[in-house]
């Protein structure tokens, strides 16, 4: 897998999926959850959504 996520796109990624699992605590649903997935994808620095897009954000060498 190589990077597809950039540095700018991590950090929306982070708070994206802290804000998701913020709602779901506060509200009590699957909001949590689903905040997960930002940040997982922004901890591998890898998107599989991004793959089958042809999206690169990142500026690492191909």
């Amino acid at each position: 897998m190589q990077c597809n996520v950039g540095k700018s796109d991590r950090i929306f990624r982070i708070v994206a999926g802290l804000a998701m699992i913020l709602a779901g605590v506060f509200f009590h649903s699957w909001w949590g959850a689903v905040g997960l997935v930002p940040l997982v994808t922004a901890a591998m620095g890898w998107c599989p959504l991004y793959v089958v897009l042809g999206i690169k954000t990142c500026k690492a060498p191909d």
